[in-house]
């Protein structure tokens, strides 16, 4: 895999580059909108292409570039749905996964420092980016912005000294000029969140940091909520106005997009129709919707490799549950126009509508 740990001096912030060396696409972690003609020269260099930008949480210290990424180079923002930022494509959850090639990161909520704090974990459980939730024997600050030990501590405890031993830790910043840990050294020398402390330790550790306001702030966390966009860049408009209009989407809390079973039934021409269902069920009792194609949910990811990723998909189910899974699937395989239709099947056949079986 590329990998690169690149820096913002100012705000001591890391960005990290991973891509796949065979298909050349490409993440950046936590990019500063500072930074972004070096970060595009090296994408350049490289020859990759960027798929997406993934911040670990609305940072308080610095701009992110991701807008303006995806205005030059197309690639799509992801940033926890708890975070609440409307400027994301793609609001993530715990558990799904973020494809970039034949490689992919999982996400897995650390709340903490903020609420919308996520790590990163490698699908070889070889690194994990953990923004500011763990510090090289550190931790990011529990006294604004939703902040709480308990949530970090149990974040800590479970979601990033639950993975193995050797997996390096990359932190999004480190004041001291430290590159990198390991998950076995911050368990046993961070002084803050060693297994030795217990959370009451741990409280009085951070009730008694006596922390100085971030002088970026009031400009950055704004900015932030929107990917990075200032008043100087001109109008913004979030992304599910601006680039959601080739279909009536509505986004569940989950972060699922959803179209109804009327739109479904005018389906415009171009758009593909697919049923993850079992074989059984799709010419069992409920049939399935005409003109339907038969992709089961674990292995869609084989056929879909092949379609464009800019083609328009519909994916059905029996209630909407396994189509939500797949419609996350193709976005994580980077398809940009994808929904599930609300109410499956059930749905479709209690509004009295056509099926074959």
């Amino acid at each position: 895999m590329i990998f690169r740990q690149l820096i913002d001096r100012p705000t001591c912030t890391y960005t990290y580059l991973l891509a796949d060396p065979t298909t050349r696409e490409a993440v950046l972690i936590d990019p500063v909108r500072d930074q972004i003609e070096r970060d595009v020269q090296l994408l350049e260099e490289l020859g990759l292409e960027l798929k997406y930008t993934l911040e670990t949480h609305v940072h308080a210290d610095h701009v992110t570039s991701s807008g303006l990424l995806r205005g030059r180079l197309g690639s799509r923002s992801v940033v926890s749905a708890a975070g609440g930022a409307p400027c994301a494509d793609r609001p993530v959850m715990m558990g799904d996964r973020i494809q970039f090639g034949q490689r992919s990161l999982e996400v897995r909520a650390t709340p903490g420092h903020t609420n919308g704090c996520v790590s990163y974990v490698m699908d070889d459980l070889s690194m994990v980016f953990t923004g500011d939730t763990l510090l090289i024997r550190g931790c990011g600050r529990t006294d604004f912005q939703q902040g709480s030990p308990e949530k970090l501590y149990y974040s800590v405890r479970e979601q990033i000294f639950s993975l193995p031993d050797p997996c390096k830790v990359y932190p999004g910043h480190d004041y001291k000029g430290r590159t990198s840990s390991t998950v076995a050294e911050e368990r046993r020398h961070n002084p803050r969140l060693k297994e030795s402390n217990s959370l009451a330790d741990f409280e009085q550790i951070m009730d008694q940091l006596k922390l100085a306001h971030p002088a970026q702030i009031d400009v950055a966390v704004p900015a932030n909520l929107r990917c990075g966009w200032l008043a100087q860049d001109g109008e913004w408009t979030p992304p599910k106005e601006r680039e959601m209009g080739w279909a009536p989407i509505v986004i569940t809390p989950e972060g699922i997009p959803e179209v109804d079973t009327v739109y479904v039934s005018e389906l415009p021409e171009g758009v593909r129709l697919i049923d993850c269902r079992r074989h059984e069920e799709f010419v069992g009792e409920l049939g399935h919707v005409p003109g339907s194609e038969l992709h089961l949910l674990d292995t869609l990811n084989v056929p879909a490799e092949a379609w464009d990723r800019n083609e328009a998909v519909v994916v059905v189910c029996r209630s909407g549950v396994r189509s939500g899974r797949a419609a996350r699937l193709l976005e994580s395989m980077g398809f940009t126009k994808v929904a599930s239709m609300r109410g499956g099947m059930i749905q479709w056949n209690a509004e009295g509508r056509t099926t074959e079986r």
